[in-house]
């Protein structure tokens, strides 16, 4: 009976750790900001190549390629730019969402992306 359940619970982590290891966040992602009161619409593209994440992000204030971009199993973090103001991200990535963190100006904002339905 040990045995068995001890097979259950490696079998579980091995496809827990399998997930974690294939989540592929390639592809376009959208979500909205709160910053100071107002929505702000955002558009994610991102490109991986496996550690590497590259892309861009897309609001009504314009564009902005993504730097120094890293995938670490479900965690993504990169840089862009604004009005030539640096912004760190992170995201931790779900299985049908990211939660994003940014700072910007000192203003830490939280959005959830959602995979965009073509």
């Amino acid at each position: 009976m040990k045995s068995k359940i001890i097979n259950s619970f490696f079998l579980a982590t091995c496809g827990i750790l399998f997930w974690l290891i294939t989540i592929d966040v390639s592809g376009k992602w959208v979500g909205k900001v709160d910053y100071n009161g107002t929505d702000v619409p955002l558009t994610y593209d991102f490109k991986t190549e496996g550690a590497k994440l590259t892309g861009n992000i897309t609001t009504p204030y314009g564009e902005s390629q993504i730097s120094d971009g890293k995938v670490d199993k479900d965690v993504i973090t990169f840089n862009t730019q604004l009005n030539g103001t640096t912004i760190p991200q992170t995201g931790k990535v779900y299985q049908d969402s990211i939660v994003m963190k940014m700072d910007y100006n000192g203003n830490e904002m939280t959005a959830t992306l959602k995979r965009a339905k073509n």
